[in-house]
């Protein structure tokens, strides 16, 4: 995740689109493991961060790299936060 983060000022905008979606991906998944874990506030929060990647994507690709890397920092943050409170992974969502 870091190192996508230092080669975004040296990508194509295309590339950066990519690696920005690639990370609002890596915020929602967070984000249901978050509810199975019963972290609804920072499921919402990494959901709604998320969505807000998708959604201006293109524009973070096109702006200039510095407001994009700061962008993926504060998302990588939230993901790393997660994983030190919750490390092992869910395997499974349903329910009996």
């Amino acid at each position: 995740m870091e190192e996508n983060i230092k080669i975004i000022r040296s990508v194509s905008i295309p590339e950066r689109e990519e690696i920005i979606t690639d990370f609002a991906r890596w915020l929602e998944t967070a984000s249901q493991d978050a509810l199975v874990y019963g972290e609804g506030p920072f499921a919402l929060m990494s959901a709604n961060m998320a969505n807000a990647m998708r959604t201006n994507a293109d524009e973070l690709a096109r702006n200039n790299p510095e407001t994009t890397e700061r962008v993926l920092q504060q998302a990588c943050a939230m993901i790393s936060q997660f994983k030190a409170a919750y490390p092992h992974r869910v395997l499974s969502r349903s329910l009996h």
